[in-house]
């Protein structure tokens, strides 16, 4: 078959999926796979991904980030590989039983499949629910988080301390110590403030280590219907402590409320982690997220929506996304297109139905 006709994606030259099969289009494949496909385009016109990182004051800055930094290599190297969905093995030395799944991990088949990076992708619409009735300049989208995104957070805030184990059990042992149980509201909530303060002060002693984490990719849409805008696509990237301020924030919001929220149960499952790694040098992710639900579900660690994304984001390249509609045939390539399986949305058909309501 002609490599015009060969279903790919554009810069994925050789990754653990096939996409010349039906098998790797599916929803839960193209959310992470297109938006590595899309980075390697950016990266093609010279565009690099907006690149949110913490200062000293916890303050949330914009940079932007080139995409071998982001890879750890050129991803035109003939010794680049995607791995997706697979656990990311540099981590694997400070945790007890498996890591979860990352969506993307990036390696090089030159140096014995080294693993370079490990990166949570969350591909995200704009504007969401809750902005979608404002000017483009205040939309936002909404991200929603699972469990491993937490732990892979923890493992990496870990790591920075790896040579510093005892610095940062003297930031947490004030605190932790007193935590006689920690699946209890009722010993967590006394204390709830006082770890959101120490968490704070831990990621403060190791921003010379924060590392790009959380890849974002915004698909804009006109207002709240099915079309894409003409400006439609963009890359922000979270660093790891970045990241934090998400819940974090959130969490210090929702102090006055006698009620274990996600957000707050996030600074729990950090701080558990953390704690059980300064003392022991190990990581029982597992048992910290199944054990410790604080009588809110586990099947997800939280989600924060447009209108609360939309301060950390605000930027040109939020409300006009650099790559246009049209490019999107730049980057699905050879038919790929016709391999999709989009979810049949009952309200997504009745919106896209013409003259129904005429």
């Amino acid at each position: 078959m002609s490599d015009n006709y060969q279903p790919r994606l554009f810069g994925i030259n050789q990754s653990n999926r096939d996409f010349s099969k039906k098998s790797s289009w599916g929803k839960n494949q193209f959310n992470s796979s297109f938006p590595a496909a899309l980075a390697c385009y950016m990266s093609c016109k010279n565009l690099q991904p907006v690149y949110l990182t913490l200062d000293h004051k916890l303050t949330v800055n914009h940079g932007k980030i080139d995409l071998s930094s982001l890879f750890g290599l050129d991803y035109n190297s003939p010794n680049f590989f995607f791995a997706f969905e697979r656990d990311y093995l540099p981590y694997q030395d400070i945790v007890i039983g498996n890591l979860p799944r990352i969506d993307l991990v990036t390696m090089d088949i030159s140096q014995n499949n080294l693993c370079l990076r490990g990166i949570e992708i969350k591909l995200t619409a704009l504007p969401d629910n809750t902005t979608c009735e404002l000017t483009d300049d205040k939309y936002g989208s909404e991200i929603v988080v699972r469990p491993p995104t937490i732990v892979y957070l923890s493992v990496s805030i870990a790591k920075a301390y790896q040579h510093d184990r005892q610095g940062l059990k003297d930031y947490l042992n004030p605190i932790c110590n007193e935590i006689k149980d920690w699946t209890s509201p009722s010993y967590i909530l006394p204390v709830i403030n006082e770890l959101i303060s120490i968490i704070d002060v831990v990621i403060s002693s190791c921003l010379d280590s924060q590392i790009p984490l959380i890849m974002e990719p915004v698909w804009k849409t006109e207002g709240k219907s099915a079309k894409l805008h003409d400006n439609c696509l963009d890359i922000f990237m979270w660093s790891n402590l970045a990241f934090t301020r998400l819940f974090i924030d959130a969490a210090k919001s929702e102090l006055n409320s006698d009620k274990i929220t996600r957000h707050k149960r996030c600074v729990v499952w950090l701080a558990k982690m953390l704690y059980d790694f300064a003392n022991s040098s190990k990581i029982n992710h597992t048992a910290t997220i199944d054990e410790i639900s604080l009588n809110t579900k586990n099947d997800k660690a939280f989600a924060l929506s447009g209108s609360r994304t939309h301060k950390y984001m605000k930027s040109p390249e939020l409300t006009n996304p650099r790559i246009k509609r049209e490019e999107i045939n730049n980057i699905i390539l050879g038919g790929g297109e016709k391999l999709l399986s989009p979810e049949r949305r009952f309200d997504a058909i009745i919106l896209n139905t013409p003259n129904l309501f005429e």
